[in-house]
């Protein structure tokens, strides 16, 4: 790498950082300990469908225009789920963590970054079949209000529903798939009652505190955009949200290890990437 090239690469690190400090002062959202490579890869997208030349015109457009940063919002937060993703350790759980659910006079669990709420209306239907829902609140937040309201709505999108039937069957899914939904003029929409017990609501993992005490937090997928200082707060808030024997579930690519709080935690599956608070 040459010397012009390595101060142009310092220099394009000083205006992502005061980009990011920029939106984190106007905005609320905070991106400043999101993974470098990540971050500026998608903002690097977002100025490349803006016509703009570098970064310090995106950020000036995004200080002055909401609908520019909303823009760039939706490419940093980059909803990517679907029903059952993961089938096994949809299976792991019915499996391994509902029958110690049963003997809860109450279960509470948070899907944290629920994005557009595939994973939670799974857990839902999952919950229905073994006939602990009624007795469950589910929190759903995210960051994103845009994908919470479509979470909210439930509608599938209908080129998605052989995948995700697929994905129910291999979960372990006791009934016909198709039981859970309706199907009108091309839009399919999950049964209402499955959203009953379901609570939306926008929580940013990076700036927001606990809001109550669960007995499974659920955060698949989401951490692996972080930094490691920023995984380690959001493991201490995990942590102190958990109730005791409280159940943790990350992505198959995150892990607890060689965080604060890793020694306070039982590998209940290491596959499946779910822990058990010990003390």
């Amino acid at each position: 790498m040459s010397k012009h090239e390595s101060s142009e690469g310092e220099l394009e690190k000083i205006e992502i950082t005061l980009l990011l400090e920029g939106i984190y002062r106007r905005y609320g959202y905070d991106f400043r300990n999101y993974s470098y490579a990540s971050i500026r890869r998608r903002i690097w997208h977002r100025i490349n469908l803006e016509g703009l030349a570098n970064v310090s015109f995106l950020q000036e457009r995004v200080m002055h225009d909401s609908d520019t940063f909303l823009r760039l919002l939706g490419d940093l937060v980059i909803p990517v789920t679907e029903m059952f993703r993961d089938p096994d350790m949809f299976q792991a759980f019915r499996k391994e963590v509902v029958p110690l659910l049963r003997n809860l006079p109450y279960i509470r669990i948070w899907h944290a970054g629920c994005s557009t709420g595939e994973e939670v209306h799974s857990m839902a239907i999952m919950l229905h079949e073994e006939g602990l829902l009624d007795k469950t609140r589910i929190y759903a937040t995210d960051i994103n209000e845009n994908a919470l309201q479509r979470a909210k709505d439930g509608i599938i999108p209908i080129n998605n529903m052989k995948l995700y039937t697929k994905n129910y069957q291999a979960s372990g899914g006791a009934q016909s798939f198709s039981d859970y939904y309706a199907s009108d003029h091309g839009i399919v929409m999950l049964k209402p009652y499955l959203r009953n017990n379901i609570v939306f609501a926008r929580h940013n993992l990076v700036t927001d505190q606990s809001f109550n005490e669960f007995h499974v937090i659920m955060c698949r997928n989401v951490m692996i955009y972080f930094n490691a200082q920023l995984r380690d707060q959001v493991h201490r808030l995990f942590y102190e949200s958990l109730a005791k024997q409280g159940f943790l579930i990350v992505g198959g690519k995150e892990s607890i290890s060689f965080t604060p709080v890793a020694e306070r935690y039982e590998t209940w599956n290491d596959q499946q990437r779910i822990f058990r608070k010990i003390r």
